[in-house]
């Protein structure tokens, strides 16, 4: 199996690792309610997408909140 003849040195090294870097994620705000959203993809908090309706977002149910308390209260 190939071994490496000479150290590579930290130079080398990071110059190698010079593109590895995280790049800064390209938001934009969503013209019907402001909130920051990705480019070319639908808002998440208000579901439009080029100016119209494509996702039906239902509001948050008290139902799901009040069956996590009772599993989290003591039975005495």
């Amino acid at each position: 199996m190939p071994v490496p003849k000479y150290r590579t040195s930290a130079s080398k090294r990071n110059m190698r690792r010079s593109h590895h870097a995280l790049k800064n994620v390209g938001v934009s705000a969503c013209p019907n309610c402001g909130e920051m959203k990705l480019p070319h993809v639908a808002c998440p908090s208000c579901g439009h997408y080029k100016g119209r309706q494509v996702i039906e977002l239902s509001k948050f149910t008290p139902e799901a909140d009040s069956n996590s308390e009772s599993t989290t209260t003591d039975k005495a």
